[in-house]
């Protein structure tokens, strides 16, 4: 995982979709995330099903994964590393104990700070001539998933957090939350009860450049009640709260 500072930024854009707006300053707390997106390998290892559509490489990105089974990998990481798990089973939405110190999901905002990475740019590196260099996406990924990390890092050292898969978030998705959101920690909105869909952020392997930027943001059914899930973009990267003990460890670990 990469330790991040907490610090503020402007969130959304007034270039983008009409989703994207109005870019508004949201403060984040200091958070810990998975460099990589969570691969074959890594869902494997929790003892779980593994749901993809493509599985010739355990380095590959997992897809086709519901939301709430994205959860379930969440919390059975958290058990395997002796960490208290985020997420309580016994609610319909798997409520969320953001204080706990096991591994989540990562809200909107903390995404998008991840991937904005200190600019304020549609990508962290530019303009999208250069997205290439970073990204699995429509142009060049010859309509697949790829092993992760092949591709450069952004400015804080996440790997392919432009295209290969989209990633879950925590947050329900509503096209016009920007124009209410809390400016500390925003959670998202409360859950409306019916045809729910979830945040996924970063675009994929089927994504345009538009789709990838740092900005854009799209709603998806969360796949927990469909027999036939089939959305074989779709994978997630976890976060989890940030203590000092757990600073001071990453930095000792070598790159």
């Amino acid at each position: 995982m990469v330790s991040l500072p907490g610090g503020e930024f402007l969130m959304g854009s007034a270039q983008g979709n009409p989703d994207e707006s109005p870019p508004h300053k949201v403060q984040v707390s200091a958070f810990l995330i998975d460099k990589f997106e969570v691969t074959h390998e890594m869902f494997t290892k929790v003892q779980l099903p593994n749901p993809s559509h493509w599985n010739d490489s355990p380095k590959k990105p997992l897809e086709r994964v519901r939301w709430r089974d994205a959860k379930q990998y969440c919390n059975e990481r958290s058990l395997l590393e002796g960490l208290q798990p985020c997420y309580n089973e016994k609610t319909m939405d798997w409520d969320c104990n953001y204080a706990a110190n096991g591994y989540r999901l990562p809200t909107e905002a903390e995404w998008e700070y991840a991937a904005r990475s200190g600019t304020d740019g549609p990508y962290d590196f530019g303009q999208s001539d250069k997205l290439r260099q970073y990204a699995w996406f429509a142009i060049n990924a010859d309509q697949k998933t790829h092993p992760t990390g092949q591709k450069q890092p952004n400015r804080w050292g996440l790997f392919d957090m432009y295209g290969n898969v989209s990633e879950w978030c925590e947050d329900v998705y509503n096209p016009v939350y920007y124009k209410e959101s809390p400016s500390v920690d925003p959670h998202g909105p409360a859950n409306p009860g019916k045809d729910v869909k979830r945040a996924i952020r970063g675009g994929s392997w089927k994504s345009s450049p538009d789709g990838c930027r740092s900005s854009a943001r799209q709603g998806e059914l969360t796949g927990d009640s469909d027999a036939c899930f089939s959305t074989d973009f779709c994978g997630f990267r976890c976060v989890r709260r940030a203590t000092a003990e757990d600073v001071e460890s990453l930095k000792s670990k070598p790159n």
